[in-house]
Formats: C-alpha cells, sequence, structure tokens
C-alpha cells in the first residue's frame, strides 16, 4: 500500500514505515504529524484518485529529526566583462517516517516492528568431516604413477 501525498507544495511517494525528508516543519522531534493532502492511495491494486484530494483520509508520521542538505552554490558569470557572482545555501529538511496510512477516525494500528520468531534451543548433531586419508591416498597414487 502506498500513497501520493501534497507535503509543502512538493508531492512524495510514502509508504508505511518509509522514512523521508521534507522541506523543514515547525514540529518538534518525536512528534506525531498529520498529512491530509492526499491525492492517491494504492491499496494492493484499488487505486483512489483525488479531485484534487481523496476525502477523508490522513497520513500519520512521526518526525525523527531536523537536518541540512548539501551545500548548492550558486555561480553567475557574463563573460568577457569582469562579472563573477558567486553565493550558496544549505538547505532545512525534517525526516519523516510514514506511521499509516488510512481513513480519518479509524482505529490505529500500532507501528511495530517485526519481532523475530524466537529461535527454539535444540541439539545440534556434530558435524561429520571428511576423512583426510582418501585425500592423501590419492596423491600418493598419482605421483608414484609419474
Amino acid at each position: 500500500m502506498y500513497a501520493i501525498v501534497e507535503i509543502a507544495g512538493q508531492q512524495f511517494k510514502v509508504e508505511e514505515g518509509k522514512k523521508i525528508f521534507v522541506h523543514r516543519m515547525d514540529a518538534a522531534e518525536g512528534e506525531t504529524v498529520e498529512f491530509e493532502k492526499v491525492l492517491l492511495i494504492d491499496n494492493d491494486g484499488v487505486i483512489t484518485v483525488g479531485a484534487p484530494f481523496v476525502e477523508n483520509n490522513v497520513i500519520e508520521g512521526k518526525v525523527l529529526g531536523n537536518a541540512r542538505g548539501d551545500k548548492v552554490i550558486i555561480f553567475k558569470k557574463k563573460r568577457r566583462k569582469g562579472y563573477q557572482k558567486r553565493c550558496g545555501h544549505r538547505q532545512d529538511f525534517t525526516q519523516v517516517e510514514i506511521l499509516s496510512i488510512g481513513e480519518k477516525g479509524a482505529p490505529k494500528k500500532k507501528a511495530t516492528k517485526k519481532a523475530e520468531a524466537p529461535v527454539a534451543a535444540t541439539e545440534e548433531a556434530p558435524e561429520k568431516k571428511a576423512p583426510a586419508k582418501k585425500a592423501a591416498a590419492k596423491k600418493s597414487t598419482k605421483e608414484s604413477a609419474e
């Protein structure tokens, strides 16, 4: 199941458990946020397209933290005029983990990590090793034949 959602003027394809970087949001780390501008939902092959948004659907996410992107350099030049201008910036981002995709007011599922099944204690059989004598015997017969 995935959805296309509009966040801060940009469209993102989101799935449950996926982490995305969006433009800086006014939310503290660990806070949950809801995105209501859902454009499309694909639920195992059943596609729902909004006009412009899908009604009564919401995407819930958890803010993991704020970060800064790589430096972007802006360089302007006019040849043969002696004009050069150089400046740059670093974009601010917020990392969000998508918790659930669903309808408003629907019972919330707890996002749990897949727990590994406990391994039952079993007796391990001793490993059988091939006898080294046969390999040595083959080598000696080859040497004697030569």
